[in-house]
């Protein structure tokens, strides 16, 4: 069990900071060492309006003086907010790659306004992956009995084709094996999701399939990796979901995330394979629009914090 767990609040403006204060106060605090990464001038405001001062009793909390006082703009993405949530992953990430805590979760952050402050990332992902100095990695995504994994992530749909080659394929369908192994699933059954329709009909609607996905599956095999397919995605999300599969290769972020959120929308998990220490994180955004107004569902975030906790880490 990971018994030192840093949290970020994520986009201050956001429902971040509350689920996170919403989530802590489920668990045992004098067990598992929990640090907040994030500024006190936001987690006061969360506090005064939550009423659960008594939380931070037991927590530590690390600032990085970005938000440093209560008039922060909240309900929007802002320059502010871009530079408060990227400081905070940060930091975060150091605590980790330094090993003063095992595992970290993230709560939501807005891509917008990390473009609006010059943030050069698209998203949480890459941003761990960089600052790990991690070159192998993926989104895998868990909710109910699916579990989906991304060859690609943050891309238009117009690329997508262009992009799933072969290399990318096979890796991430290794990292699938290595994200079943954190899971403590030995020997997985990998299913590849096929990008075109019916799997592309032998090629009648599109070669990817043959070209890039089936020699991935293929070399994948040489290396004993259970993985079958490639299956068409209106298929295979039924099988796994019946148990056939343990985890999907899913070619694009849609194609996973759909079935996932249709599922599980207020309990799925992010966690990012690859990178040298355990990171999960609520699986939705910053819902700026119902933020700061004491509604937000922690579900998500709870089950990002149990994940983060039982999860192993696979070098």
């Amino acid at each position: 069990m990971n018994s030192k767990i840093a949290i970020t609040i994520g986009d201050p403006a956001g429902i971040g900071p509350e689920i996170t204060l919403k989530a802590l106060s489920v668990f045992p605090t004098q067990e598992i060492k929990f640090t907040i990464v994030g500024d006190r001038a936001v987690i006061n405001e969360i506090i005064k309006m939550q009423g659960v001062d008594y939380l931070l009793e037991n927590i530590q909390i690390i600032e990085t003086d970005i938000i440093k006082s209560s008039n922060f703009p909240k309900n929007c993405p802002s320059t502010e907010g871009g530079l408060a949530s990227s400081s905070y992953i940060s930091k975060a990430v150091e605590l980790a790659l330094t090993g003063r805590v095992d595992a970290l979760v993230t709560a939501p952050i807005s891509k917008e306004a990390l473009k609006m402050a010059g943030i050069r990332w698209h998203g949480h992902t890459e941003m761990l992956a960089e600052l790990s100095n991690t070159s192998e990695y993926a989104m895998m995504l868990c909710g109910g009995p699916l579990r989906v994994i991304l060859v690609t992530i943050h891309e238009a749909f117009k690329n997508v084709p262009s992009l799933i080659t072969k290399e990318k394929i096979l890796k991430t369908i290794i990292l699938a094996e290595k994200a079943s192994l954190m899971l403590n699933i030995e020997k997985p059954k990998i299913a590849v999701c096929a990008l075109n329709p019916h799997a592309g009909e032998a090629g009648l609607f599109g070669v990817e399939e043959q070209d890039q996905i089936i020699p991935a599956i293929e070399s994948a095999r040489e290396k004993s990796i259970q993985v079958y397919g490639p299956y068409p995605a209106d298929t295979i999300f039924y099988r796994a979901y019946k148990g056939e599969f343990d985890i999907i290769v899913c070619m694009y972020h849609d194609q996973g995330l759909i079935p996932l959120k249709m599922i599980a929308f207020e309990s799925g998990v992010n966690v990012t394979v690859g990178i040298p220490f355990i990171r999960t994180s609520p699986d939705h955004g910053t819902a700026y629009d119902i933020a700061w107004k004491g509604i937000a569902n922690p579900s998500s975030m709870i089950e990002a914090i149990k994940m983060a906790i039982n999860l192993k880490v696979i070098r």
